[in-house]
């Protein structure tokens, strides 16, 4: 069986590069270019890969040079729309890992891959570990009135609370049914310290370097606390999960959220 083709947008930045290294090595998948807005030559050398891959600074450009099967976008919220749609007009099935995407961006990938009836995917996390503390956190929430997450970055990461974290806490909240019990303080010392909060659930965001991605999320009862707690220890955790849905969307048309769908949990 041919390997799956794949192009990368993003493919100069931190994620896109292990997203290049780590696609291109395996049997089952095979990079053939990469896209990012600051490409200054048409060729790129990945470390990990042997040989330089041709290199455009659109996606639109590049399925010019060369054939794929699918998108794997690790670039920005918004240059996420049209490097699907340029794909995606071409029969290039899509699987988008960036951060930060609106409710209408989401909508509008599901428009777009039924319009154009390819496959397409988006999660906000590939980690398995992560989908499993999701999951794992989402079956806690029926049992407990009082929860927090805590959720750590790099410093250099743009968007906050990550994605993630609000994932988490949406998926908590429809397990249980209603809001979480939340403390509010009557005295208020330092303004905002408790005001990041997603129906009760308080997130907390970190930003600091020497950190990669992490995320606990604590639950309180009377006389006992639950946390669920993933870490990220560098960026080859999210390979697997990427390559999941590489192989799902290029064998499946329609529109997926979430690698828990693959995961079957």
């Amino acid at each position: 069986m041919s390997p799956v083709t794949v192009i990368v947008n993003g493919a100069l930045g931190k994620m896109g590069q292990t997203m290049c290294a780590g696609l291109g090595k395996g049997p089952d998948t095979a990079v053939v270019g990469g896209a990012d807005v600051m490409a200054k030559s048409e060729r790129v050398m990945i470390p990990g890969l042997p040989g330089e891959l041709p290199l455009a600074r659109s996606v639109d450009e590049l399925l010019g040079k060369v054939k794929a099967s699918v998108l794997v976008d690790f670039s920005t919220a918004d240059a996420v729309l049209p490097a699907v749609r340029a794909a995606a007009q071409k029969g290039v099935s899509f699987v988008v890992g960036t951060t930060g995407l609106s409710d209408a961006t989401l909508k509008e990938l599901e428009a777009i891959s039924a319009k154009h009836k390819v496959g397409g995917m988006a999660a906000s996390n590939f980690a398995l570990g992560a989908v499993v503390m999701m999951h794992l956190a989402q079956l806690a929430a029926k049992h407990f009135d009082y929860a927090e997450i805590i959720e750590t970055h790099h410093e250099t990461k743009i968007d906050a609370p990550s994605g993630t974290a609000k994932t988490t806490a949406e998926m908590m909240s429809r397990a249980r049914g209603k809001p979480f019990k939340r403390n509010t303080p009557e005295k208020v010392a330092i303004q905002h310290t408790r005001d990041g909060q997603l129906d009760g659930v308080t997130i907390h965001s970190v930003r600091l370097p020497g950190t990669m991605a992490h995320q606990e999320v604590i639950f309180g009862h009377l006389g006992q606390t639950l946390s669920i707690r993933h870490d990220t220890i560098n960026r080859d955790c999210y390979v697997p999960g990427v390559l999941l849905a590489v192989k799902h969307v290029a064998a499946n048309k329609g529109f997926l959220f979430g690698l828990d769908r693959l995961l079957g949990l």
